[in-house]
């Protein structure tokens, strides 16, 4: 489901002198069908960097990464944000909406986007704000509104909406308590039963060996290069 072939990526600091830093050079690797790989490595080494990269949100250099046979390297602009509503789910870090829109709109939308009727993609959207313990009162409400632990969880019930393919997570399960930690877990193992390619960015140790069947040291593709 991933394939990521000899990327290199680079950074222009325009304001030191055009300095180039190269952050990662020649990184490879392929993830499967129902398979969660880690990416690891210290603070700097360029996780990140290649997760944004492989959502289309940095530019490579070179190299390939293809999501279900796509290259986004090579793709036009429509066939991103194709692959984005159908195939491909991010959940980062932090939650990013339109303000004012309800909490249920807002896990709801994915599965709207991709054709599912009103009272359906809104089930889905319920049993899993439900399951994250999200309050009922809450779900009519903006989550920009609440706090960080809560938006957090929205932001994991909208990017397990719709059965992804392939998902890149990053953090899931920071800052979350023990029993909402559990939900999140159990939502990857689901995830990976039923075939979903992972990509994640696990500190948590314990979570990363639950779930994880793979880990790749960003380290080997990291080079801080000067020119």
């Amino acid at each position: 489901m991933f394939e990521i072939e000899n990327v290199t990526k680079t950074f222009t600091l325009h304001n030191q002198g055009s300095a180039v830093i190269e952050v990662l050079s020649g990184a490879s690797l392929n993830v499967a069908a129902g398979e969660c790989v880690a990416l690891t490595g210290a603070s700097g080494a360029g996780k990140s960097t290649l997760m944004r990269m492989i959502y289309g949100n940095y530019r490579t250099q070179s190299g390939a990464i293809r999501i279900g046979g796509t290259d986004i390297v090579q793709a036009e602009p429509r066939e991103i944000i194709r692959l984005r509503r159908e195939t491909l789910g991010y959940v980062s870090q932090f939650l990013r909406v339109v303000p004012r829109v309800p909490t249920l709109d807002v896990v709801a939308e994915p599965l709207r986007a991709v054709g599912v009727d009103q009272a359906q993609a809104e089930a889905r959207a319920r049993d899993l704000l439900a399951r994250l313990n999200i309050p009922q009162r809450l779900w009519s409400l903006s989550p920009t509104t609440f706090s960080g632990g809560e938006q957090q969880r929205v932001n994991i019930a909208r990017g397990f909406a719709h059965s992804y393919p392939a998902m890149l997570l990053d953090e899931p399960t920071a800052s979350l308590d023990a029993s909402n930690r559990e939900v999140v877990l159990s939502l990857i193992e689901e995830a990976k039963a039923r075939g979903a390619a992972v990509i994640g960015i696990f500190h948590d140790e314990a979570a990363r060996t639950r779930v994880c069947d793979r880990e790749i040291d960003v380290s080997r593709f990291a080079a801080q290069v000067a020119a």
